[in-house]
């Protein structure tokens, strides 16, 4: 169903194994906003998706003739544009508390991991391993609000953009458990309460994707095509 004040159609620009597009649509799916899908293929960028996008990257939201990039600035005009249900707590306090969880995961966790995905040695790859590492030793000593909140999601009894932006990165860990060699740290048994939590939810049912999806879309990328 289409939210009543988005009065022109939505396009999401997005890619099946891109985790910030996975955000958007949570947030749409979460938001029950009605939006269409276009996957880009981002090793074979088609030049309309090239016209539209500064970077080329996913996510894209298009409304009308408008865009918007960078998945937490989209999630958050869709936060403004459709207040309920709200995906951001009352309060100045969680709010901006909210947001530097946020910016964790942009600037550590999804960081990290991209420089996992992109070391070009073993020396780095061992170095991203452990900055990753740090990273979940960290969530899972700090992360949670839940004995002043109550509740089971990140800030507690409310399900938040924090859930949605930290989600997609567990459902796809076992990629790099698989592939890259990633341990967990020890006591992250809450981490791993709260991401069966976020699963549950239906909103996220329906954009998520089995491991078993991921480990072969990964497993693909990594055979040289056909000619090379």
């Amino acid at each position: 169903m289409m939210v009543e004040s988005f009065a022109s159609p939505i396009e999401l620009y997005a890619a099946p194994l891109c985790p910030f597009a996975h955000r958007t649509r949570l947030t749409l799916s979460e938001k029950n906003i009605s939006a269409r899908v276009v996957d880009i293929d981002l090793r074979n960028k088609p030049a309309g998706f090239l016209r539209l996008s500064p970077q080329g990257k996913v996510p894209l939201l298009k409304i009308g003739d408008d865009c918007l990039w960078e998945s937490a600035v989209i999630d958050e005009y869709l936060e403004e544009m459709a207040p309920e249900p709200a995906l951001l707590p009352d309060g100045a306090f969680q709010r901006a508390r909210a947001r530097a969880w946020i910016r964790f995961a942009d600037t550590r966790l999804y960081a990290n991991t991209e420089r996992l995905l992109h070391a070009g040695s073993d020396e780095a790859r061992t170095v991203a391993l452990a900055a990753i590492h740090e990273d979940l030793r960290y969530l899972a000593d700090h992360a949670f609000a839940r004995a002043a909140n109550g509740g089971p999601y990140w800030m507690g009894a409310q399900f938040t953009l924090v859930d949605v932006t930290f989600f997609p990165w567990f459902e796809q860990s076992t990629v790099l458990e698989k592939f890259f060699g990633l341990q967990w740290p020890a006591k992250v048994d809450e981490l791993r309460r709260w991401q069966e939590q976020v699963a549950a939810r239906p909103a996220v049912r329906a954009e998520s994707r089995p491991p078993s999806f991921y480990l072969g879309a990964y497993a693909a990328l990594a055979k040289p095509k056909a000619g090379h």
